[in-house]
Order: structure tokens, then C-alpha cells, then sequence
């Protein structure tokens, strides 16, 4: 009898259109309360979609953001969803140094937690920004408390990467609780891609990402996906002055993403990362 398939963690990064990375040097943290803000009528759209599933997951979500969609955190609480920790207003871990890292990990956990009542115990860094430069992060993470990240990219990428680390659940810090599970990663042809979600599931063919989770469970391992709300939003504002480059990675496909997100929920089991991060903590003991 073939094993049960892994349950494989299913989460959000919950952040808005203007706060993406690919537009930080031509939208300025200043005018941040000026746009649009989107991301709380597409957390409804997601919302309305796990619960058709039956699914829950997690929701990494910015402090900033938090503090300005109180009710729309309250009730992602409410539905039995994870509140996790994205940082306070997504700025890359490697711009910090340690005590700023801490103040910012302190900072968005202080508003989630006040916000919704619930112990906050997961991080996941802005665009995957723990990474050879920052050695120093997953002590902090550890100091402060956190029970497990998702922050590491185990590929290399022209915005984030850690091509040496681990492709599977670690423990990054000896003698702490920590657990770091590192976005999800396929082989093909000996060589690593990526297989989490974000950009490479909306803009590649559904049948990759069927295929890559699917290898990463065949091998007894759980997958994670990750996605943003500004990804099932094909209405969303256009910054045209971005460089060509940032403006296809981000607008191209949106209209298919909702579509492909409903078919991997229901092809795979999906859990929230805390549930996820115990069975590997147990694992690795």
C-alpha cells in the first residue's frame, strides 16, 4: 500500500500591489497611503476560495497592511487561518542589520497579535531574503521566539536566492527550536527550479507545477505554494514608468491565476505552514 500523500503547506503572502519588490524603486514608501488599497477585496476573493476547497492555510502578512485592514485580519483569524509574520512594510532582511531585523520582527508581530488575538510563531522574509548575506537571521528569529520560517529560496535568482541551502526542512540555529522550510524546489536533468508558487506557477504551464509537486511528494516530502492577493486582480493600477523587465513579471497572466489555484487545491492536500512546520519539527528531532 503506497503511503498517504504528504499534506502540503498552503499560504499567502499578504501584501499589496505598490509593496512588491519589482516596483520599490519607483513607487516610494511615501505614497504608499495615497494608492489604491486592494488587498482587502482580494483576501475576500481567496477567502470565498479556500473555504469552496475546505482548505486552510497561512497568511504572512505585512504589519503594515494589518494595521490598516483590522476586520479583514480578524476574519481570516476567524475562518481558522494562520496569521504569520511578513515583516512590518517588506523591506528585504539584507538592508537590516541585526537589531533593526529585531525591531522590525518585533514591530508587525506587536500589530498581528493585538489585532487578531493570536499567537504569531511563523516569519517569512520579503522575497526570500535570508540568504548567505545574512547569517546572522535565523539567530534573531530564534531569539524572538519564532517557531519556524519559510524565508530561504534554495536557487539562484537575479532577486533572491541561497543556491547552498538545504532543499528541505532545517534546523538553521544548533540547540534551538527553529525550523526553516525553504520554498519548494523540483529536479529536472540534475538541475534545481523552482516549484513554490508565485511568478513560476502563474506564468509557467499548470501541468510543471502538477508535475513538481508531485515529485517533491513522491519523495515522502511536503511541498509549499505561495501566492499574493495582487495575483488574482487583473484590474489592479499599472506603473508604467516600472522597467519592462518588472512589469511583465508582474502583470503578465493574471487573469489565469484564480483558474490555476482552484485546480491545485483540489489535485493536492493543503494545511496551514504551523501544522506543516510541527510534523517537520517532529521529523527532525
Amino acid at each position: 500500500m503506497m503511503p498517504p500523500a504528504p499534506v502540503n503547506g498552503l499560504s499567502v503572502d499578504v501584501e499589496d500591489w505598490f509593496q512588491v519588490g519589482a516596483f520599490e524603486h519607483v513607487i516610494d514608501r511615501a505614497d504608499w497611503d495615497r494608492l489604491d488599497l486592494r488587498v482587502e477585496r482580494n483576501c475576500d476573493v481567496i477567502l470565498r476560495m479556500f473555504a469552496d476547497a475546505g482548505v486552510k492555510g497561512t497568511f504572512f502578512t505585512l504589519g503594515w497592511v494589518a494595521q490598516r485592514c483590522p476586520s479583514m485580519m480578524r476574519r481570516i483569524a476567524g475562518e481558522g487561518h494562520e496569521i504569520a509574520s511578513h515583516g512590518w512594510d517588506h523591506a528585504r532582511v539584507f538592508t537590516f542589520d541585526r537589531d533593526g531585523f529585531a525591531h522590525d520582527l518585533i514591530r508587525a508581530r506587536d500589530v498581528l497579535q493585538d489585532i487578531t488575538g493570536c499567537a504569531v510563531i511563523g516569519y517569512r522574509a520579503p522575497s526570500f531574503s535570508i540568504d548567505a548575506r545574512t547569517p546572522w537571521a535565523h539567530e534573531v528569529l530564534a531569539e524572538q521566539g519564532y517557531r519556524y520560517s519559510s524565508s530561504v529560496a534554495p536557487i539562484h535568482h537575479d532577486h533572491y536566492g541561497w543556491r547552498e541551502a538545504p532543499r528541505f526542512a532545517f534546523r538553521p540555529v544548533a540547540g534551538a527550536d527553529l525550523v526553516e522550510i525553504p520554498v519548494t524546489t523540483a529536479e529536472l536533468a540534475g538541475r534545481r527550479m523552482a516549484a513554490g508558487g508565485g511568478g513560476f506557477f502563474r506564468l509557467l504551464p499548470y501541468a510543471v507545477s502538477r508535475w513538481a509537486i508531485g515529485q517533491v511528494n513522491r519523495a515522502g516530502h511536503p511541498a509549499l505554494t505561495y501566492f499574493h492577493p495582487w495575483e488574482i486582480d487583473p484590474g489592479q493600477p499599472r506603473v508604467a514608468d516600472a522597467p519592462l523587465r518588472s512589469r511583465l513579471r508582474h502583470y503578465t497572466r493574471l487573469d489565469a491565476m484564480a483558474g490555476k489555484l482552484k485546480r491545485l487545491l483540489s489535485d493536492f492536500p493543503w494545511g496551514r505552514m504551523d501544522r506543516l512546520a510541527a510534523i517537520e519539527a517532529e521529523r527532525l528531532a
